[in-house]
């Protein structure tokens, strides 16, 4: 099961990037062997159909490549050079290299949603995987499509979650929250703080979890579980599991 045992959960973003690039193999490894159990990362599709784990839709930002990730075919992207020799690798190649992780994909493109769906049915991941978008229709599309899988809300999800907690509408946060097993989050926007107690307890009490991203600082991940979200999702992997031993030791 994707959400295996009792929070609080590590969520490694985008890996562990701090001798590998992000969001490549390499720095899949890195974060599992820090002890996490689940991978946050991204899909784009590229030219030939494959769903690809970048967070960009170009190159330029990772690879210093003036080229879109759906100009170029899956294996023009494994021979771009992110640092390291490590290249682009298809969501396929990761689900397979790690049979035991979880996988929490971000489906970032509407075409990417038919390839990634492929790529976790014929690999059987679709009980540790969990799809989401910041495109609700998106995700919808995905569940659908992956009958069982899990998900979390999108934007507008998420949006109408809020409204609801501020209303204390509990029938309606139970009705926008079937069939997602979290809500993700950061932990304010624009000032806005969505991460209260209350919104916690709300989401908690509607049969999800609260996963705040992306949280980096060891004070403000003890500051979060303090506050009882359920998943911490961050660039450093390895500090979040030390908070985790902190807190539970021996």
């Amino acid at each position: 099961m994707l959400l295996e045992g009792p929070p609080p959960r590590v969520l490694a973003h985008r890996g562990l990037a701090l001798d590998a690039p992000e969001n490549t193999l390499a720095a899949f490894r890195a974060a599992l062997a820090s002890g996490i159990r689940i991978i946050e990362t991204d899909v784009h599709v590229s030219a030939d159909g494959f769903a690809m784990i970048a967070h960009d839709a170009d190159l330029r930002r990772v690879a210093g490549v003036d080229r879109r990730v759906g100009d170029l075919t899956a294996s023009e992207l494994a021979d771009v050079d992110l640092g390291g020799g490590h290249g682009v690798p298809m969501l396929a190649e990761a689900l397979a290299e790690f049979p035991d992780a979880r996988f929490n994909i971000d489906l970032k493109v509407e075409d990417v949603v038919a390839p990634a769906v492929a790529a976790v049915g014929a690999a059987g991941a679709s009980d540790r995987v969990l799809l989401t978008s910041f495109d609700e229709g998106r995700r919808v599309r995905a569940a659908r499509a992956l009958p069982g899988v899990a998900t979390a809300p999108g934007s507008l999800g998420v949006l109408r979650v809020l409204v609801a907690t501020w209303l204390r509408s509990e029938r309606s946060i139970r009705r926008m929250l079937r069939g997602a097993v979290a809500v993700q989050v950061p932990e304010s926007v624009r000032g806005v703080k969505i991460v209260t107690p209350r919104f916690v307890r709300r989401v908690q009490a509607a049969g999800a979890e609260v996963h705040v991203w992306t949280i980096n600082d060891p004070a403000d991940m003890r500051r979060l579980l303090a506050l009882g979200v359920d998943g911490i999702v961050t660039d450093r992997a390895d500090l979040a599991m030390d908070v985790l031993r902190e807190r539970s030791p021996g």
